[in-house]
């Protein structure tokens, strides 16, 4: 057999490379650059091959030298890119995917790549602008609708997002990844049964698809399906046990149903979660398994938000039984307050230097410490007391505000939380409860929310205390003075539970784990009564309901 020409050679590795013979293609790239070593091609290709196993800085050299050969080869920059991008290197593939567009601007492949980058580095208008460029270029382009379609849904542009996923479907209706992408922007817009269907063809297609099933269990969490949630988190777990989304997305759905023995664990997978608003403490110390404490000093991290801090405190005073020294770390707002928890331990302001100790435990881990069931949570309130000092200025302050029954009022929660905008209310929609004669209204509304009471219709009967609250001792000092606290799922909630005022909470049709599933009451604070909603946004049936019992609190007074 007649030797081959280097041409020939090269040839049959690109066959064999393009048809995923890949040990076999690196083999003749590697013999051709022996014979040729500024083969072009070669290099080029090698390069393509490194990045494929996952040697990207080998990629990046290889591809380099090819460039450096030929620098006007529009292929090499877009390949230089894809290394480049996969070595964290975004920046520098940005600029390759231009250099390839600035030699070849119909280069669709490269505007889907830049696109890509640029979205790694939330350059959403721009990332976006690329894809639209690729699937111009390109009607086809399934990934460039696809991508196109998060960059939307990251924009916030839903209706969009959905019209690109559903375009990625139609090029694509085996891929199930198209299916799923739907799926995730239906859900956000709050079509859920539309996206339980999406990542059920998903699954079909696909199995084994795990991201799907536990997309698929937070979609059926969102229609009040606790059971099949279930399931499908535990699938999703089962498939890739390392999932730690689906873990956490498993512990919320058992919590909400109140298996809390076997949600626990799941729930400790949160620190694993990208998106997990609390970052992980990286301390030399063990986290605390519950063992004796004599001789040793334990610290009590909080975590998340306020509502969280407020809640868990409680199991501080139960550390007593284990002996040892205890130091609570919270944020400042809380500080003052903290200091009125039973126990006599030692609280420090994070982000302030940390008395030495032996053991850690964040505040969110202490349920599961406590091995802590339905029938078992601490429910002894209330654990959380009013400065007296406090309460007395508050008590002059108030005096002559009001008659007849005194609520304390608090409609909105943080609004950097996920579920805030199904959680929390305007002002505005609050007016029919000043309907109710007897009734004076105060203001303990904090964060920009707190602005909403200047611009109150007129009939809004409101006196605004928030400006002088300076923190959650201030509240808990007002809300002792106070016949009831009616709010959202706020902090507020969990601040009047925690000193066992009566409160009134209005609740989402899907609300928090915490406040479990149909039941007025909860059995983290006996003094709580929970008012729900039964349509998915409705919130005027639970004011109208709300506004009806404080007519019947009111008048109740008044004969009294």
């Amino acid at each position: 057999m007649a030797q081959l020409t280097t041409q020939q050679s090269f040839n049959v590795a690109l066959q064999r490379h393009q048809s995923g013979r890949l040990r076999e293609a690196e083999a003749l790239y590697r013999q051709i650059l022996t014979q040729q070593p500024a083969h072009v091609g070669a290099l080029h290709y090698l390069g393509v091959l490194e990045h494929q196993q996952g040697r990207n800085e080998l990629a990046i050299d290889m591809i380099g030298r090819a460039i450096a050969l030929n620098p006007n080869a529009p292929e090499a920059h877009n390949n230089l890119g894809l290394a480049l991008k996969a070595n964290g290197q975004v920046d520098e593939a940005i600029a390759a995917y231009r250099q390839a567009l600035a030699l070849k601007s119909n280069y669709a492949s490269a505007l889907y790549n830049l696109g890509f980058a640029l979205q790694s580095k939330e350059q959403l208008d721009e990332a976006i602008a690329a894809y639209q460029h690729a699937i111009a270029l390109r009607p086809n382009y399934v990934e460039a609708h696809s991508s196109l379609g998060d960059a939307l849904r990251e924009k916030g542009r839903l209706d969009e997002a959905i019209a690109a996923f559903r375009q990625a479907v139609a090029l694509g209706p085996d891929r199930p990844d198209a299916h799923n992408n739907l799926g995730v922007a239906l859900k956000d817009k709050g079509q859920f049964e539309e996206a339980v269907a999406a990542y059920r063809r998903a699954i079909a297609l696909r199995p084994d698809y795990a991201e799907a099933h536990s997309n698929l269990g937070n979609a059926l969490r969102s229609t009040r399906k606790l059971d099949e949630a279930i399931a499908a988190h535990r699938q999703a777990v089962a498939l890739k046990p390392a999932f730690s989304e689906a873990h956490f997305n498993l512990a919320d759905a058992l919590l909400a149903r109140g298996d809390f023995l076997a949600a626990w664990p799941e729930h400790e997978w949160r620190w694993q979660c990208r998106d997990f608003p609390s970052p992980l403490r990286n301390f030399t110390q063990p986290r605390w398994d519950g063992s004796p404490l004599a001789g040793r000093t334990l610290l009590v991290h909080t975590e998340q938000g306020f509502g969280d801090s407020l809640q868990f405190i409680r199991y501080v005073p139960l550390l007593a039984n284990h002996g040892g020294k205890i130091i609570v770390e919270c944020q400042p707002e809380l500080e003052r307050l903290f200091h009125t928890v039973p126990g006599g331990f030692q609280v420090v302001v994070r982000d302030q230097p940390l008395p030495a100790f032996d053991v850690h435990c964040p505040v969110g881990s202490l349920p599961m410490v406590f091995k802590t069931t339905l029938a078992t949570i601490p429910a002894d309130v209330p654990y959380l007391f009013p400065d007296q000092q406090l309460l007395e200025s508050w008590r002059q302050k108030l005096a002559d505000s009001a008659t007849g029954l005194k609520i304390g009022l608090a409609w909105a929660g943080n609004p950097a939380f996920k579920g805030d905008r199904t959680r929390s209310l305007t002002l505005d929609r609050l007016a029919a409860l000043t309907n109710v004669p007897g009734v004076t209204f105060y203001s303990l509304q904090k964060g920009d929310a707190q602005r909403q009471v200047e611009r109150a219709p007129a009939r809004i009967n409101l006196i605004n205390l928030a400006p002088k609250l300076r923190d959650f001792a201030d509240t808990a000092a007002v809300m002792c003075l106070m016949d009831l606290i009616i709010t959202t799922d706020t902090s507020v909630a969990h601040l009047a539970g925690a000193l066992g005022r009566p409160v009134w909470l209005m609740l989402q049709f899907v609300p928090d784990w915490r406040w479990l599933s149909d039941r007025a009451d909860n059995p983290w604070y006996p003094s709580m009564r929970l008012f729900r909603q039964q349509e998915r946004g409705d919130w005027d049936s639970v004011i109208e309901e709300v506004a009806k019992a404080l007519a019947d609190q009111a008048g109740v007074l008044k004969r009294g």
